[in-house]
């Protein structure tokens, strides 16, 4: 091991066993000067060498493009728009257009270096630097911030601070000395004052400084990084990587040990890539003296994309994740490299290119630790299945060249997860690369989302999801409404997992003594996905299960139905032991990122039972 490789596992085992590492001790591996990431434009072998790279091709010409065009108007009325009718969209949008401009204008300016980038540059520095607040309406709902009440940090007030003092540093003084105490002086009034009264326990601190979830990474990464790069005492800066160490382990904590991320794999995108990017910052300053990337609970977090994939690309959608979420590709490559994986195809892609914001480019277009880390030799990938047994969940796949033409996501877990639905026992059953049976993923983010009024939402609630409703009710929320693992059996052919999911039910249908789910996966043949419901109760009840699909269905003779999307199709035979029974569909009608409104094809037994066995058996239907 190098020596720099050794002095930084040392400082993560000191962070690791207190609250953090004494600033002191992370002085010492500072520069004197603050340094972000990236190039400065005065290195101009650097930015010439970018010039090639295909990701930098046309940002010189798409920042032309906006030369002397008028910033989108955010006015103080659309920033009430959010509290007056609960719609995040149309400010958050024009939030976007508007800031977005600073790291397209400052990479233009690094690559051309004619100055004429930088008077609309500074005029969106100067239009971002008068806003009321940084902070999202969204994370305002007192307007506390919007009158200047509080100054609070969320994502996106840590990303601006970010952004801005990466483009002082990579500009320097082509920025006039104007723009530059500009920036230093709001960075200092709504990020790096606020922050350090946290800190140090002089105000309160803002809810994500111990919270487990992507806004802790993301936060930590904004302040962390714009300090880095902005903060001229070398001691103030350690403060800040003492603090990332110590208050990133809530982040952490918030993966099971094996990794499972409950948020999703767009929030895992999200929040761990904004660990890997806080990671790779301290990284550089320290000079590699410290390595928050060494430890075992980050080392599994970095292997969710490729465990939770179930073929052709294709993820579950659980929790508030699109249905056609895929992890980063840089990411991937990036952690593929890092760690050695051996998963990515692509491992030798060229990562340089303008990301749409400043600090993840940099770190992807200059050299960094993968280039300078050599770990050990590549991973074998997930394999025929990953079992994420502390999260409940199961990935099924197909054998290597074998005729399998479907894969599953089975998912036990409980209805208190991070961006939570209600859908202990759901399934995803994908066929070759399209979703056919899916768990229609998030609805469009109002006020309503993240509220006491989420799970009246018929996506988020377990309406939403290919799970039983007994005796007319819904699942409940809550860490008790879980999936007990009662049974594993995997092997080369086939594999079983039997949950005991009543407890989602048994608070609303107190009746319900028993209901066990049994998933049965074979790769046998073209594979086929069986999904038991056995179910008692001490006094007779309704009880119905369901199919989700964002395709078309229809009936196929007595006792199956076809379900088909993106040209593949699923035969799903409908077993009840004899029990009459009914198939009726719905849309559920929420507003959706999918093209198309969910349909909920509900398969109902027509009279109330005390006992019952329903077996669906899904198997794909050749073209």
């Amino acid at each position: 091991m190098r020596k720099s490789g050794l002095i930084g596992l040392i400082v993560c085992v000191i962070a690791a066993s207190s609250d953090a590492a004494a600033p002191s001790d992370v002085s010492e591996f500072l520069p004197k000067k603050p340094a972000g990431l990236g190039r400065p434009a005065t290195d101009r072998a650097a930015w010439k060498a970018l010039t090639a790279s295909p990701g930098y091709r046309s940002v010189v010409d798409q920042a032309a493009g906006l030369i002397g065009k008028p910033l989108p108007v955010q006015s103080d009325e659309l920033y009430l728009d959010f509290s007056r009718t609960g719609n995040r969209s149309r400010w958050q949008r024009v939030a976007s257009a508007r800031r977005s401009r600073i790291g397209l204008f400052t990479v233009a300016e690094c690559l051309e270096n004619h100055g004429r980038f930088i008077t609309d540059l500074e005029k969106v520095i100067t239009a971002v630097c008068s806003e009321r607040t940084w902070v999202y309406p969204a994370h305002d709902r007192s307007l506390a911030n919007f009158k200047g009440k509080i100054i609070d940090i969320d994502l996106a007030s840590s990303y601006v601070g970010w952004e801005l003092a990466t483009a002082k540093y990579l500009l320097g003084d082509k920025l006039s000395a104007k723009t530059r105490k500009l920036i230093d002086a709001n960075l200092r009034k709504r990020i790096f004052d606020p922050y350090m009264a946290m800190v140090s326990g002089k105000r309160r601190a803002n809810w994500w400084l111990s919270t487990t979830n992507n806004w802790n990474a993301v936060c930590l990464a904004g302040v962390t990084g714009a300090a880095l790069a902005n903060i001229e005492s070398r001691a103030e800066r350690a403060k800040y990587v003492a603090a990332a160490m110590k208050y990133s382990k809530s982040f952490l904590a918030g993966f099971t040990s094996d990794g499972y991320c409950s948020e999703g794999l767009g929030y895992w995108s999200y929040g761990f890539g904004n660990y890997v990017q806080l990671a790779e910052t301290i990284w550089q300053a320290t000079g590699g003296r410290i390595d928050m990337m060494e430890a075992d609970n980050v080392r599994a977090p970095a292997m969710f994309p490729q465990k939770i994939e179930i073929m052709g690309g294709v993820s579950p959608a659980f929790a508030d994740c699109s249905v056609n979420a895929r992890a980063s590709r840089d990411m991937v490559h990036f952690l593929s490299r890092r760690y050695s994986l051996g998963a990515d195809p692509d491992d030798d892609k060229d990562l340089a290119g303008f990301k749409g914001r400043l600090p993840e480019s940099m770190i992807f277009s200059f050299s960094s630790s993968i280039s300078a880390i050599h770990r050990g030799h590549a991973s074998a990938g997930p394999g025929v299945r990953t079992w994420f047994d502390k999260a409940g969940v199961l990935i099924c796949r197909p054998k290597a060249k074998s005729k399998c033409l479907i894969g599953v996501a089975l998912k036990g877990g409980h209805n208190a997860e991070h961006h939570n639905h209600n859908d202990v026992g759901s399934y995803v059953v994908v066929a070759g690369k399209t979703p056919v049976l899916v768990d229609p993923g998030a609805e469009v983010y109002t006020s309503r989302t993240f509220s006491s009024k989420r799970y009246v939402s018929g996506v988020l609630n377990s309406l939403g999801h290919p799970v039983p409703r007994i005796a007319g009710k819904l699942q409940q929320t809550g860490r008790g409404a879980k999936g007990t693992v009662v049974k594993t059996n995997f092997t080369d052919d086939a594999d079983t997992l039997v949950l005991d999911i009543r407890s989602a039910y048994v608070k609303q249908s107190p009746h319900l003594t028993k209901l066990n789910r049994t998933f049965t996966y074979s790769r046998l043949g073209t594979g086929s996905l069986t999904v038991v419901d056995d179910v008692a109760f001490s006094k007779a009840a309704s009880f119905e299960t369901a199919l989700i699909t964002l395709g078309k269905w229809e009936r196929s003779g007595n006792d199956a139905v076809i379900v088909s999307d993106g040209g593949r199709k699923l035969r799903v035979e409908i077993n009840t032991g004899g029990a009459e029974y009914g198939v009726k569909s719905e849309q559920i009608k929420e507003d959706v990122k999918t093209k198309t409104l969910p349909t909920r094809i509900g398969i109902a037994l027509k009279a109330p039972v005390t006992k019952a066995t329903v077996t669906l058996k899904i198997t794909p239907v050749e073209k």
